[in-house]
Formats: structure tokens, C-alpha cells, sequence
């Protein structure tokens, strides 16, 4: 079978559909081969001295490992001088980061969580990347956080990396779903998986159970349901999975079907949620729309969201149409 590298796709989808111009293809370029050198530092693990705390916060008032500061770096680094930028923005930085007056500036901007999952860094399970690439405003000037400020339908291209036993890259540029394997050997990103689809119903679901005595009523009423199985109102037995790693919950849940929930709790009244809309709730819902899966708060689309500030949370709803649709309407009971 002819081997098809990511350069080839990009191209052949742009003849095609003419929805990827040369400008967002070189940056959909760069953005991979920065998953690729983060890829590589996270193989090292320990060899690298790479693993544990830098014993400091990021703007959330979470702990960084030293991977979420130099995978921050990496992709920083790899996409400030390539002239396809106006603007980038991170998880890990408290503000807008501006490409240096030495450096043209392009007409995207660039949103990204740099190392997803970082609970799992030092114990070897998967992690990842995740990124959302947005036009930038027409006739915009020095670009501040407001231009950021897009619903997810906005976005011209989506993907995440997956660190594990294989690095994978999926991504849509609003015209189906793909995934590209590493190789290793050559360096190369191969296409392997085309036309990604989330099959519409399910028996799994990914959520943290911990969190039980803390959940609203109609997140404890949905699972519970669930895991009454086959005798419940269900009348089906249902698995769960949870990883604490959004990117492999939903890579799963691209291949296999699933629900994946971070909702909302009674923990803090006042936070909406854990997920970051800008960086991990709008790149992937528009990847899972993109596969024919649903994406929402509980309450609305996620993708028509119009975010208010740059670090905005949200309570996660997405994968198998059937079940979130489900979900979504206990919340509007």
C-alpha cells in the first residue's frame, strides 16, 4: 500500500477542497514536527531528566512538571518565526504570547494545552497535545486577547498528538477527521487512519468517579442509570474507562465509541468547570463534530459558545451522538 505522509494530505486536501491554503498547511507543518521533538522527549522519560516537578505553578494554580514547561517551549519556539502567525496562546501563560517584531507576522493564531495529562508523565501512560487554530480578525492591529475571543465554529483547524505506545496525530481541517502515525525510523508522519467515525451509540463512558458525592442531579441520575446495566432502564450493560489523559479518552473514543464527561460539581459552585474551552474543549468538539460525534456543556453546543476571557472553563459532554444528546436533555429536564 503507498505510504501517504502528512505533506502529501495537506496538499491533496487543498486540490481537493480547496480548504487548506499554503499559509495554514506550512503551519499545520510546523505544528507537527514540535509534537514530534516533544514526542521525543517524552520517550526519553528519566534518560532525558525530563520527568517530575519544575516546582512551579502555571496561570491556573496548577502544579507545572518540567515536560508542560519545555513542551511549551518547543512549540513556542518552533512557531513564532515561520511568518504564519499573528498571535499564540497557551494553557500554561497567563496572556496572549506576541510574535517579536523580527519575525513576520500571518494572518492565524495559534491556541494550544502544550502536554495534556500531565498527571500521568511519570508513570508512563499516554499524554499528549492539543491545538485550535483560528483566523485572525479582519483588519486587526497589535492582536490582544479579545481577538481571541471566537466561538470553536471559528476554528480552521484542530488536532491533538498522542505520546504512547504509538505517536499518533489526529487532525480535521473542517472536512472529516484523519490520523497520521510516527515514524519513528523515517521521522515521518504516515497517514493511517482515514475518515475517522464515532459509531452513534456506546457502552462506555470515561468519567472521573471519584467525584460521585459531588456531581448534580442529572450527571448522577445518567450514570446511574448506566451502571444498573442490563435490569436498569438502560437495559444494557455499560463499561467505564478513564484515563485522566483527555487526549487518549478521546482517541478511544474515536475508534471505539464512548462518552467522555468532565462535568461541573458541587466542589465549587462558582467554576463552571475544569476543561479550558480555548485549548481542550473546542479543538476536540470540533474534531468529534467533525467524526459525526456531539460535543456540548450539558446545556448548548459546545462549538457556539462565544468564550469571555482567555482561560475560560467549561463543564465536557462528547462522543456518541446518542448518549450526549441524552445527557444534554437530563440537563435541560
Amino acid at each position: 500500500m503507498k505510504r501517504v505522509s502528512l505533506t502529501q494530505y495537506l496538499v491533496e486536501e487543498q486540490r481537493l477542497n480547496n480548504s487548506i491554503p499554503a499559509e495554514l498547511r506550512l503551519l499545520i507543518e510546523v505544528v507537527a514536527r514540535a509534537c514530534k521533538t516533544i514526542s521525543h522527549a517524552v520517550g526519553k522519560g528519566a534518560l532525558g531528566e525530563v520527568l517530575g516537578s519544575a516546582g512551579s505553578e502555571n496561570v491556573q494554580g496548577e502544579v507545572q512538571k518540567k515536560l508542560d514547561i519545555l513542551s511549551n517551549e518547543i512549540l513556542l519556539e518552533a512557531n513564532e518565526w515561520g511568518g504564519h502567525l499573528a498571535a499564540m496562546a497557551s494553557e500554561e501563560m497567563e496572556t496572549i504570547h506576541q510574535i517579536p517584531n523580527r519575525y513576520p507576522k500571518g494572518e492565524y493564531m495559534l491556541l494550544f494545552d502544550p502536554l495534556d495529562g500531565s498527571s500521568n508523565i511519570d508513570v508512563n501512560v499516554s499524554i499528549g497535545t492539543i491545538f485550535s487554530v483560528l483566523k485572525a480578525p479582519e483588519g486587526m492591529g497589535s492582536p490582544t486577547e479579545q481577538d481571541f475571543m471566537q466561538p470553536g465554529s471559528k476554528q480552521v483547524a484542530a488536532g491533538y498528538a498522542v505520546y504512547g505506545p504509538q505517536t499518533v496525530l489526529v487532525l480535521t481541517t473542517g472536512n472529516g477527521v484523519n490520523c497520521f502515525t510516527l515514524d519513528r525510523e523515517m521521522g515521518s508522519w504516515v497517514l493511517t487512519q482515514r475518515d475517522m467515525q464515532i459509531p452513534a451509540d456506546t457502552k462506555e463512558f470515561a468519567i472521573n468517579a471519584s467525584n460521585t458525592r459531588h456531581w448534580y442531579p442529572p450527571v448522577t441520575r445518567y450514570v446511574e442509570e448506566m451502571l444498573a446495566g442490563s435490569t436498569g432502564p438502560r437495559g444494557k450493560d455499560f463499561n467505564m474507562r478513564w484515563i485522566a489523559s483527555m487526549v487518549a479518552d478521546v482517541h478511544r473514543i474515536l475508534n471505539r465509541g464512548g462518552i467522555f464527561m468532565y462535568p461541573a460539581d458541587a466542589r465549587e459552585p462558582d467554576k463552571a468547570g475544569k476543561l479550558r474551552l480555548m485549548y481542550e474543549a473546542n479543538p476536540m468538539s470540533f474534531i468529534v463534530e467533525q467524526a459525526g460525534g456531539a460535543a456540548t456543556d450539558g446545556k448548548q453546543r459546545m462549538l457556539d459558545i462565544q468564550p469571555s476571557t482567555l482561560h475560560q472553563r467549561v463543564p465536557v459532554f462528547l462522543g456518541s451522538r446518542n448518549e450526549v444528546e441524552r445527557v444534554t436533555q437530563y440537563h435541560q429536564a
